[in-house]
Parts: structure tokens; sequence; C-alpha cells
């Protein structure tokens, strides 16, 4: 529902302010690392703090993104199901969906105003006072932590439908997030009033005899609300915290190791390289890019087709988000496709849907840059390693096109040299990005973030500046669409990596290492194993949080087979792609069902062939880990 027309004032006042913190921070972000890159080149100086200013940075627009992400009601979740649900109802039993929707805003409140508390004790008991970030307290960066839980449970709490009795029982979740969170509410009282230790104490009591009776039937409720749309973040959080509350952990674990997380060295490059994308995808540039692309392979059997591949390729890889190709471009191929190339629409809607994902193979994939910072694998080598299993994909679904259109006597469009040459000239600015990366990156001229945020400086310069694209004045806004997405994903990230703490102290990967040892004896069939369980992975998770909690299982088990951790990075990711287009709740299916207007069954056979196509290519990359591995060992000898 919209937020209450007597809070208006205050709603304008809190979004002014959030935007305007968000584009300072975003601006902030990306200038300082390439002001510091450039002073460090060309005068051998630098900006003073400079890495700890921009790791402090992407906490606050996590936090402050993740607000806007819960204002726009943008929180990554499976809310698919949900959509499904309303669907077969078609309007006949309102109340059911509205009682489902509580629900959600129960547990959301609940798990949010929980880590109000958890963040807050933080901030007050886990941070030297007297240690700073260049000439600020860090302190005062920390306490944007429970700030912006308290922001997101209150509009938790503001978006449940509107009745009194389910505000009744959204409001129940603050009382229920304070009593789980009784043992910070403890730390933050025995700092502010010393003294209080009988009235702690009993606090301490009245916990453990409620979160031992609570915790598993709230991990229930929890998983059921995944698949009626309850935020992921929420459900992550949420079983973190119920489960540290059962085994009376320190509850603050869970912030400090979202802190941990956000102020990585490599965790800025994921907001950079976001807003780089949507800049690119707010532009003209994939229209420049499709008109490219066309001219030069269009004559080609299949080459709008091949064309179409190329342009969803480019976009993705920047994007990170498979779902921003299919809507950003996937009208426009689409028409092109059907119109141009008189493709049937059920090949065309099956194909485009798979595009969507093949880019997160290639540099600089936020998928990449999270395996890497999660599992210590070099972020390098992993670019490496994927480059020659996304050229298959590439390569394969190229020769789909030429084999149908062949069959189909699809016309090539006529190569036009003036034409070709044209689109060069046109696309010539966004053609140098790719190739500024690769320069800058991998010869080490400039670090992964320094690359991210050159990316953004140089994207602005070209789309703002020389071909005039977005306005000054629309800067703002385009920027702001990016911003769910950051907030959605890194708020994801930073609960998701509580849960995976309390795995690894729970010495489950050992536990899970000694079983697959003991009943599994083959490194073919292990491998096989994890294909099918990250292929259900990248059905019910985003990718980014399949990473923090997954990762820490898997990798103990491939090195358990021998499986390095660079194949076993490029494996995952490829399933958890594959996953995207896996029936019934692949995320990619949705996204196209939506963007095609087409129902979801039918969807669902325009891509099966698709999917099988993918499913042996994955199988490819799992069994010939060379094609991985390759490029990465011809690096290291030219190395040495």
């Amino acid at each position: 529902m919209e937020e209450r027309p007597a809070l208006s004032p205050i709603v304008r006042i809190l979004r002014g302010t959030e935007n305007t913190a968000a584009l300072v921070v975003i601006s902030a972000l990306a200038l300082i690392p390439f002001i510091d890159s450039f002073l460090r080149t060309a005068f051998n100086s630098g900006v003073p703090s400079a890495s700890h200013y921009v790791v402090n940075l992407v906490l606050l627009i996590a936090f402050v993104g993740a607000g806007i992400t819960s204002r726009e009601k943008r929180h990554i979740g499976i809310s698919a199901l949900r959509d499904l649900m309303e669907k077969s109802l078609a309007g006949r039993r309102p109340a059911v969906l509205r009682w489902v929707d509580t629900g959600t805003a129960f547990l959301s409140v609940m798990v949010t105003f929980a880590l109000v508390w958890s963040s807050l004790s933080l901030t007050m008991i886990g941070f030297d006072p007297t240690a700073t970030v260049g000439v600020f307290p860090v302190q005062l960066f920390a306490a944007i932590m429970p700030l912006g839980f308290l922001v997101m449970g209150v509009r938790f709490f503001l978006q449940a439908p509107d009745s009194r009795a389910t505000r009744i029982v959204a409001g129940a979740g603050i009382v229920v997030g304070t009593l789980i969170a009784l043992p910070s509410i403890a730390n933050i009282l025995g700092v502010i009033s010393p003294d209080a230790g009988t009235f702690i104490s009993n606090l301490l009591g009245v916990h453990e005899s409620i979160a031992g009776a609570i915790a598993f039937p709230m991990i229930a409720l929890l998983v059921l609300g995944a698949v009626a749309g309850t935020p992921i973040y929420v459900v992550l959080g949420g079983v973190a915290y119920l489960l540290f509350a059962e085994n009376g952990g320190a509850l603050e674990v869970i912030p400090n190791e979202g802190y941990t997380m956000l102020v990585s060295n490599t965790v800025p490059a994921i907001p950079l390289f976001t807003v780089a994308g949507f800049l690119l995808s707010e532009s003209k540039a994939g229209e420049r890019l499709i008109r490219l692309f066309r001219a030069l392979v269009g004559w080609l059997p299949g080459g709008l087709i091949i064309a179409a591949v190329l342009v969803s390729t480019f976009l993705t890889s920047f994007t990170g988000a498979s779902g921003v190709t299919i809507l950003a471009l996937g009208g426009l191929l689409y028409f092109i496709l059907t119109e141009s190339g008189n493709y049937k629409p059920r090949f065309t809607t099956g194909m485009l849907t798979t595009f969507g994902s093949i880019g997160l193979l290639f540099p600089p994939s936020l998928a990449i840059i999270i395996y890497g910072s999660v599992a210590q694998v070099n972020i390098f080598e992993l670019f490496l390693g994927g480059i020659m299993p996304g050229l298959l994909m590439v390569v394969v679904m190229s020769i789909i096109g030429v084999v149908v259109s062949v069959r189909q006597k699809v016309q090539p469009v006529p190569f036009v040299a003036a034409e070709a040459g044209k689109s060069v000239i046109e696309s010539f600015w966004e053609l140098l990005l790719p190739a500024i990366i690769i320069f800058g990156y991998f010869t080490g001229l400039t670090t992964l973030v320094e690359t991210a945020a050159l990316s953004v400086v140089y994207v602005f310069i070209v789309e703002v500046l020389i071909h005039r694209e977005i306005a000054f004045r629309e800067l703002g806004s385009v920027v702001l669409k990016s911003v769910p997405i950051i907030g959605g994903v890194l708020i994801i990230l930073a609960v998701a990596n509580g849960l995976s703490y309390y795995f690894v102290d729970a010495q489950v990967p050992q536990e899970l290492g000694k079983w697959v040892g003991t009943h599994i004896g083959s490194k073919f069939l292990f491998l096989l194993i994890l294909n099918f369980a990250l292929l259900l992975a990248g059905m019910f998770m985003d990718i980014f949080s399949a990473i923090i909690v997954i990762v820490p299982l898997v990798i103990p088990l491939g090195l358990l087979f021998g499986v390095a951790p660079v194949h076993l990075g490029i494996i995952f990711i490829a399933n958890m792609e594959l996953g995207f287009i896996t029936p019934p709740v692949g995320l990619n299916l949705f996204l196209a069902s939506y963007r095609f207007e087409i129902p979801l069954l039918r969807l669902y056979r325009n891509v099966f062939p698709f999917f099988l196509v993918q499913l042996g290519i994955v199988l490819i990359i799992t069994y010939i880990p060379d094609l991985t591995m390759w490029l990465t060992r011809i690096i290291h000898l030219s190395l040495k």
C-alpha cells in the first residue's frame, strides 16, 4: 500500500534526504578512487586514507540503498511464487493474499528490529571510540547500520495491509524481534547504566527461555515465508539470528560479519560497476550496439541472432543483472528478430530469455567479483577462467541461430559498408570501455575498485557529455534507478555473511566433508551431484546470496576431490546462470514473461530447448577443466 497521506510531509523530507545521501555517496565512491589513481599515476601521490574512505562509503550506500529498496518494495525475494498465486486466485480470494502479505510483514519487521538492537549494540561496544576513518570516527560510519535497519523496519510495518488486525500482527513483529534481541539490549543497558546488573541478568534469563522455545518454529516460518515473497535478506538474516539466539551465541556477530563483508577491499566494485551498467542501459548505448553488431554480422546466416547474443552478453557483463538486459533490450531485440528476421515468436522469446545471463562469465561480472571475495580466490584468475566457457556459450548460441536461420530460410541483412562504418563510429566510445577495463585491470595499472571507478567516470563522460543522451537534470534519477539493486544486493551480502559464519562456526563444512568423503568416492559423481544442487539453488536463490551461503560449504568439498578453486568458481556461476532459466521458478522466466507479455507455461516450452543446450554446456565446463584453466595457465607461464 502507499504510505499514509498524514505522513506525506515527513515522507517527502525522508525521501529527499535519502536520495541526496545516495547520490552524494555514489559520487564520492566513484571520484575518490578515480582521483587517487590519477594522482598516484601522474604525481606519485594520492588521496590521504582513500581506501579507508571508499570501503566505509560502501557501508553507507549499502544501508541508505537498502532503505530506498524497502521504500520502493524492491528487495530481492521469490515474489514470483506469490505473483503466481495472485494470478491463480484471480481476485476470488483477496483475503488469502492479504494474510500472506501480513505474514511477510510480520517476519520482515521481526528480523529487522532484532537487527536494529544488535547493530546498535555492536556500534556501542564493538568499536574503539578513538578509532577514525580519516578525520571521522569509525562509530559515525557504523551508526548507519542501526539507523538503516530502523528505517527498513518502520517501512515494513507501514507497508503491511491496511486493517486493524493486520497492523496488530505486523506490530507484533516489533515485540518478538525485541524479545529475541534481549542480550543485545542488555549490552546497550550495560553501557548506559553499568549498575543495572540485576535487571540485565533477568533479561538474559527471559531470553534464554524464549529463544529455546521459538527459534525453530520461527525458522520454519521464515522458510515458508521465503516462497511467499519474504525478502531473501530477511530469511537469511532471520535464520542466522535465531540459530545464534538458540545456541546462546553473541548476536552482534551477525551485524559484525556484515560490517566485515561490506568494508572489504573488493566490494566497492559492486556498486560502481552497477552504476556504470545502469548508465549504459538508460542511454541509447544498447541501441547503438545492436545497430553495430547488426551491421557487422547481420549479413551472415543467423547474423541477427549473433548480434543479439553479442549485445546481450556485453550489457549483462556490466550490469551484473541478467534481468536488466531482458527488461532494457528485450523489447527492441524481439521486434528486430520477429519483424526484420521473420523469426517465430516462440523461438525468439525462448532465445532472448536464455541470452540474458551469458555475460555473467565475462569481466567485469559482479558474480565473479563476489565469488572471489567470499572464496578468497584471485579475482584476476577467475576473470581469466570465465572467458573460454563464456565464449563457448556465445559460440554455441550463435551456431543455433545459424542452423535455425538456414532451416527456416531467413534472409540475412545485406552488408552495407557505409552503414557498418557509421555504426562503428557511433559505437566507438562504448567499444573502448571493455578495452580500457582489460588494459587497466589486467595489466595491473589500476586495481579492481579503481577500474570500476574509472568505468563510472568514463561512461558518464560518454553518455552525458559526448552523446548527451542523459541530461544533467536527469542524471540523478538515472543513478537512483540503480540504488535499489545496489542496496538489495549489499544487504543480502551483509546478513548472509552472518549465516555463513554460523555454518563455519558450527563446523558444518567439516561434517559435510566427512559425509561426502565416506559416501561419495568418485569425483565424477561428486561433480554431478554438485551440478544438481547448484541448479536447485539457482532456481530458488539469487546468485549473490547463494554465493555467500553455499560457497563456504562447497569450497572444502572441491578441495577434497581435487577441483581447482578457479574451476569450482566457474562451475558455480555457470550453474547459477542455468538456474535463472530453469522452470518453474527461474528468475529470468518471470521477468521475460512480464517483458514479452506471455504466460509462464508457454514460456517454459519456449525456453526448454535452450535450457537443454545450456545444460550440456554446463556439463562440458564441469568435466573439462582445461576449458577454464587453459588461459590462466598460459598467462602464468608468460609471466614466469
